[in-house]
């Protein structure tokens, strides 16, 4: 069953546009919500505004790394540059989590000795924020679809968006009832959804980094596919794993019959057309032994024996 990875295309040329104007837009609002913070004695929106820069900051790497991925293979690089854009999403989500840490440590703290909040300050600027967070996410939204890198932007600016509309509800409810308690009990409810969305999505580039298989396909099912091509006998030594986020490639020993090894050539041209309509894998390496001398015990995933 062929394998849709699913990703929209988008001008690279109009994709770093939309990048630019978020990093100005985030990196603006980060400045007017550290200020206010600090003015209107309010954690939550302090705590906005560190996810804000966070954003700033993983807009800044992630526009590097679209920058980067589109160099050519060299000698250095000879599967090119496209997995630096794994990296950066790595590198997004531990930030996310460090800081959803340190803001539970924060709220914690305050929750203790709540202190005086300006409510009026929290709204306006909580306000502004989902705004520019609403923007941002939208500038992102139909990238996401085909990068892990800009994904991990998304969820960025959509935590945002939903941390700004928390802090607005903190300052009204300060505004009328004086419960100052709501900041830090907010601040903490931002942080646990801020480490929920980062511990959901970091096994991702993790497991790219890692040479693991691509999580839509099914490596049994890759060596089930080979073994029913015409002439192969058996299959071992697989090796099946993400090159770049969206370009699966395999590599593994074909044993085929002593007999059979002069077609060798339209054997492996079957398996290879097998491979990319089914699996989307177009990179593949075989390897192929007379089964006469085959490798004994030789197990069916990785290169032992």
């Amino acid at each position: 069953m062929p394998h849709d990875h699913g990703h929209s295309h988008i001008d690279p040329d109009s994709g770093d546009r939309r990048i630019s104007i978020a990093i100005w837009a985030n990196g603006l609002l980060t400045v007017a919500q550290v200020v206010g913070g600090i003015l209107s004695g309010s954690l939550a929106l302090i705590a906005d505004a560190l996810h804000n820069f966070s954003d700033m900051a993983s807009l800044v790497i992630a526009f590097g790394a679209r920058k980067i991925s589109r160099r050519p293979a060299d000698e250095r690089m000879t599967f090119g540059y496209g997995r630096i854009e794994i990296v950066a999403a790595l590198i997004n989500y531990t930030t996310l989590i460090l800081i959803g840490l340190y803001l539970i440590y924060e709220g914690g703290m305050r929750m203790i000795d709540p202190p005086a909040v300006m409510g009026w300050t929290v709204v306006i600027l909580g306000g502004v924020a989902l705004v520019i967070d609403t923007l941002t996410a939208m500038l992102t939204y139909s990238m996401q679809k085909g990068s892990v890198n800009i994904r991990a932007l998304f969820l960025h600016n959509l935590s945002d968006a939903l941390s700004s509309v928390a802090v607005m509800v903190a300052g009204t409810l300060i505004i009328l009832w004086d419960m100052r308690w709501v900041d830090p009990a907010i601040t903490i409810g931002i942080a646990v959804y801020i480490l929920y969305l980062s511990f959901t999505e970091i096994g991702g580039p993790i497991r790219t980094l890692m040479l693991g298989s691509p999580p839509d396909i099914d490596g049994k099912d890759v060596v089930a596919a080979i073994r029913e091509v015409g002439g192969v006998a058996d299959v071992h030594h697989v090796h099946l794993w993400q090159m770049q986020e969206h370009a699966a490639a395999l590599d593994c020993h074909i044993v085929v019959a002593r007999d059979r090894m002069g077609d060798i050539g339209t054997i492996k041209e079957e398996i290879k057309s097998v491979l990319c309509v089914c699996f989307s894998i177009e990179h593949s390496t075989l390897e192929f032994e007379p089964g006469d001398t085959v490798h004994q015990d030789a197990q069916l995933f990785g290169h032992g024996s």
